[in-house]
């Protein structure tokens, strides 16, 4: 008997020491272990939608500048042939200094380079054929590399993208 005394075999089962847990011990941490998961669930579900809406503002304000730029591209492209001509006309003295037609051209210029859209193409500068357009290529001595001789026809960027190349003669080493 006394090694039966020594032999632990765990309480009895009547015994409740904390051991043993009741139907209604194990509903209840269950159900918080139910409870933990569904809260991490709907935690996982808010952060998921919350990112999807993020990520929807950011889709819809790149579309909305896109649609912009497109709005303001489609109305300048109709006013590129009224500064060509106002250019042309100037070139050619018809626009005289102090008329009602220099202020007009004027304020036209202004109102189109408050849209963003922006006039290029110099004589002197190197040629881009990415920018440029060579309807004449000139070949002239001195030159070591090629560059813009004349321009023919003004190009315009609206933002960074090119609405019409500049179309010019190139002086090419001789």
């Amino acid at each position: 008997l006394a090694h039966e005394e020594l032999v632990d075999v765990g309480p009895a089962e009547g015994d409740d020491d904390g051991t043993v847990l009741s139907d209604d011990d194990l509903d209840i941490l269950s159900g918080q272990t139910t409870g933990e998961a569904l809260a991490a669930e709907r935690l996982a579900d808010l952060q998921r939608v919350t990112a999807e809406y993020a990520n929807y503002r950011k889709r819809t304000e790149a579309n909305r500048e896109i649609e912009r730029e497109r709005a303001v591209g489609d109305a300048v492209k109709g006013l590129i042939p009224v500064l060509d001509d106002l250019e042309r006309a100037e070139k050619h003295g018809d626009l005289g200094e102090g008329s009602a037609f220099t202020t007009i051209a004027a304020k036209l210029r202004a109102a189109v380079e408050r849209l963003g859209l922006i006039p290029y193409g110099e004589k002197g500068e190197p040629f881009d054929p990415q920018i440029h357009e060579a309807i004449f290529q000139q070949p002239t001595p001195g030159v070591t590399a090629d560059t813009v001789a004349e321009v023919v026809e003004t190009g315009y960027r609206l933002g960074s993208t090119t609405v019409r190349v500049a179309k010019v003669v190139v002086a090419v080493p001789a």
